[in-house]
């Protein structure tokens, strides 16, 4: 029984489910071994290989997080912060909504990796959970997913009644573009022009009104124009101008790796940046720094210059 054309997608089911990268593989390496360990069980006239894996997922995922804290991003544990100079201090008592770095795996489906859908969905039951992501986004029957629950149809098509109600109330979305979209690539390509000139002015621009950007693991976010510039400003002071970056995609979004300046005149990485686009406006930029986020993107540490606004 060959498993492995299955693990890229298994990886990206368990991180909507845990909203951890990490977290992901480790629970699907734990999927592989009970599925290793229960081989001579598996009946094919009673579920298709794929289903039979999905249900030992499941369950895998919905023992790990029996008792877990959601992860949440910034801007689901309260209000934006009205000081753009507020102390920078991180929580890492909180465990913070991941990215998924799509250069990792080959998976088919990426726009319900993005992170404002994953948040959306840390605030479901676990179970509730699982039958959003397996009837919507996976596409099993109702039959099919009620047998990987060991519930009914019945249960299974109240739950998703329930679970499409909750991520509606947690707000539209509207028209993200995606990565390969021309405008949204044009749209990060002129946001990092002018981030690598510290051109605030011109970041501005290319903000939706009402732009969010937040920092985990530091819990603050602003909401804004006004205070995203005054923010941007902020880093610029602090950190200095002349910083480099490199694109890429982070959960069917697009995304940039921020490199900071050094003081002999190279980059150091920073930060990865990975924004919601949409009508030709960043509407949102979550920013990670956490060393194991970086990690997992298998980003260089250092780059010259010549190496900026280089795709992965």
């Amino acid at each position: 029984m060959d498993l492995e054309p299955y693990r890229s997608e298994l990886v990206a089911y368990c991180y909507r489910m845990s909203g951890s990268f990490h977290e992901a593989e480790d629970l699907v390496q734990e999927t592989m071994l009970r599925v290793w360990k229960a081989r001579d069980r598996y009946d094919a006239s009673r579920a298709a290989v794929r289903t039979w894996l999905y249900r030992i997922a499941t369950n895998v995922c919905l023992t790990a997080l029996e008792g877990r804290a959601r992860r949440p991003l910034p801007s689901g544990l309260g209000a934006p912060s009205e000081d753009p100079g507020a102390p920078l201090t991180p929580a890492f008592d909180i465990p913070w909504l991941q990215p998924f770095p799509d250069a990792r795996y080959d998976v088919e489906v990426r726009a319900d990796l993005r992170l404002a859908l994953v948040a959306a969905m840390q605030v479901l039951p676990a179970r509730q959970r699982a039958v959003l992501v397996l009837r919507e986004v996976l596409e099993f029957s109702a039959a099919e997913v009620a047998e990987q629950l060991g519930t009914t149809v019945a249960a299974v098509n109240s739950s998703l009644q329930r679970a499409r109600a909750a991520v509606a109330d947690m707000g539209d979305p509207g028209e993200v573009a995606e990565p390969d979209d021309a405008e949204a690539r044009e749209v990060v390509q002129r946001y990092a022009r002018a981030f690598e000139a510290a051109d605030v002015p011109a970041l501005v621009r290319l903000l939706t009104d009402a732009a969010v950007l937040e920092m985990p693991p530091v819990p603050l976010w602003y909401r804004g124009r006004r205070d995203y510039g005054l923010f941007m400003e902020r880093v610029f002071e602090l950190r200095g101008t002349g910083w480099a970056t490199r694109q890429l995609t982070a959960g069917g979004q697009p995304a940039l790796a921020a490199y900071a300046p050094t003081q002999d005149g190279g980059h150091r990485l920073h930060s990865l940046q990975a924004f919601t686009v949409g009508g030709g406006r960043v509407a949102r930029n979550v920013v990670f720094a956490d060393p194991r986020v970086l990690e997992a993107f298998d980003l260089p540490d250092e780059i010259s210059s010549d190496e900026s606004h280089g795709t992965r």
